[in-house]
């Protein structure tokens, strides 16, 4: 390996948006992340829907329709 090109290896803060941190190991000093093992779907068993750039309120109002997830009631239909 060339010397003084790599970046430092050091200590790393993991900030998740449940409020869980940890340290680990990265170039970086500090990593905000979304979702982290204590709180994805896969480690608790829990069914969450993450929806952090808005594409099941976009999915809704291109094709319609409720879900399980979602929280808008079908569209009534008009009788005469």
């Amino acid at each position: 390996m060339k010397p003084k090109i790599h970046p430092k290896y050091r200590n790393c803060n993991v900030h998740c948006a449940c409020g869980n941190t940890f340290v680990t190991r990265s170039t970086v000093p500090k990593i905000n992340v979304d979702i982290c093992s204590s709180c994805h779907p896969f480690f608790t068993g829990k069914q969450k829907f993450i929806d952090a750039a808005g594409r099941v309120e976009r999915f809704s109002k291109k094709f319609g329709g409720t879900y399980s997830f979602q929280k808008t009631a079908p569209p009534a239909a008009a009788k005469k």
